[in-house]
């Protein structure tokens, strides 16, 4: 092979190194878990642009019988990824992701309009730190018969949970949500992986479920990079553009 010949061949593959490097780069694991009074069929359109952009995308589904319960699910599905994970949690789902990102292969934190718990604290003593309008939330959240799991009436879901959802969508979400035991509520956490990982937080302004005065405590607490948005608690639904930017930006600097 000439002289010329072998430097172009070079040339290529120090194209094509500089190219898999770059896909390497960009091809983190994102494991998704959804809140409370919810499930993950939400996060479809979120879904679909991390995966467009070239992202590994798996939503847990958990079963929100409990704090223990939920983190195992989650944990389940960060094993089964090959690469760095970033771990995102709306809502409840932000105390899972509180526990289950202490895992050696989380490599950031996504807190979506999201609990983020202290070490020793639980979800429902973070919820009664501010007033309004979590007592909105108190006063549209009623309990099953057996009196042992939470659920958000039909004729109240919208208005508390998704106000800025199309009408006919808030009524699919209100009739598939989840109900949330209580003792998960009531679960401390053993560790918080935010002191050790970084963190990103979307704080919505418009939120009656977890006051915004909540949110920006919690984030301000942790030191972590906040996204304010002016949406309800279903930011996930209402702005999914918004929200997969933030989650890909932490991929990008968890680098």
């Amino acid at each position: 092979m000439s002289i010329l010949g072998k430097t172009s061949a070079i040339a290529l593959m120090l194209a094509m190194s500089g190219t898999v490097a770059h896909a390497q780069t960009k091809a983190k694991d994102i494991v998704i878990v959804h809140g409370a009074l919810a499930d993950g069929s939400g996060w479809h359109a979120i879904y679909d642009i991390l995966n467009k952009d070239g992202f590994h995308v798996t939503i847990v589904q958990e079963p929100l019988t409990g704090l223990a319960e939920d983190v195992d699910a989650t944990k389940r599905v960060i094993d089964a990824q090959t690469g760095p994970v970033v771990l995102v949690g709306h809502s409840y789902g932000g105390s899972v992701i509180t526990e289950a990102g202490n895992d050696p292969k989380v490599s950031a934190l996504v807190y979506v309009a999201a609990l983020q718990p202290d070490k020793g604290e639980a979800s429902g003593q973070l919820m009664g730190k501010f007033a309004a309008p979590n007592d909105a939330m108190r006063a549209a959240t009623t309990k099953t018969s057996l009196d042992k799991y939470f659920f958000i009436p039909a004729d109240k879901f919208r208005a508390t949970y998704a106000a800025d959802v199309p009408e006919a969508q808030a009524k699919f979400m209100s009739d598939s949500q989840q109900q949330l035991a209580e003792k998960a509520m009531g679960a401390p956490l053993s560790e918080a992986a935010w002191h050790n990982k970084p963190s990103f937080a979307i704080l919505t302004t418009k939120d009656r479920v977890i006051s915004p005065e909540l949110q920006r405590w919690m984030y301000q607490r942790s030191g972590a990079k906040v996204t304010e948005l002016a949406a309800s608690h279903a930011v996930f639904v209402s702005q999914p553009a918004a929200v997969a930017r933030v989650i890909e930006d932490a991929a990008k600097q968890a680098n």
